[in-house]
């Protein structure tokens, strides 16, 4: 649902030049996602290359969206299936977001490693938890790049798994997110 993505990314520039600041926005149009299921008896993969995002520094705000139906790998095309239609129901809750703030003051437009916690929404099949997520940040000539491993409990989500793949689907996934964000329009 990619417009769906546009409306938060135009309501997140316009508060922005609202309040009249000269905000460095970076963005990435290639960050990635990918998680691991490792149930007791099946190990699930895949990932996806469509992370979308933009971090405003001076206000600390940041908007992360991901299409569900972007995600490939799988161990079989039946099992991609299954997720996007049973497990994740992607016709119904396309995307996945995560909305919110920085919340320690950190200056990006210094060169170094900087370790930055987020607190925000992430709303996955949608129903929103209030989150913090630590993400590892390294600044080299105006470049961020960002890695963040975090876990993801699928009852905490309404995500149901039928009893009889229960042994082959986690109750908790682990999830890896990648990028490079650049300033913005460069």
């Amino acid at each position: 649902m990619r417009n769906f993505f546009l409306i938060i990314l135009s309501a997140f520039c316009s508060l922005s030049s609202v309040a009249g600041q000269s905000a460095t926005i970076f963005e990435f149009n290639d960050g990635q996602v990918a998680f691991t299921s490792d149930a007791p008896l099946e190990l699930i993969e895949a990932q996806s290359t469509a992370l979308r995002g933009l971090i405003d520094t001076e206000k600390r705000t940041f908007a992360f969206s991901i299409l569900i139906s972007s995600f490939e790998g799988f161990n079989n095309p039946l099992q991609r299936e299954h997720f996007k239609e049973n497990y994740m129901e992607s016709s119904q809750f396309s995307t996945a977001t995560f909305l919110g703030k920085i919340i320690e003051p950190v200056d990006l437009s210094q060169d170094g490693d900087y370790i930055v916690r987020a607190k925000g929404k992430l709303t996955i099949h949608g129903v929103e938890q209030e989150r913090i997520i630590k993400s590892s940040v390294k600044v080299l000539d105006g470049v961020l790049d960002i890695r963040s491993s975090f876990t993801v409990l699928l009852r905490e989500h309404d995500i149901d798994i039928p009893r009889i793949v229960f042994q082959k689907i986690a109750e908790e996934i682990r999830v890896e997110l990648t990028g490079r964000m650049k300033v913005r329009g460069l």
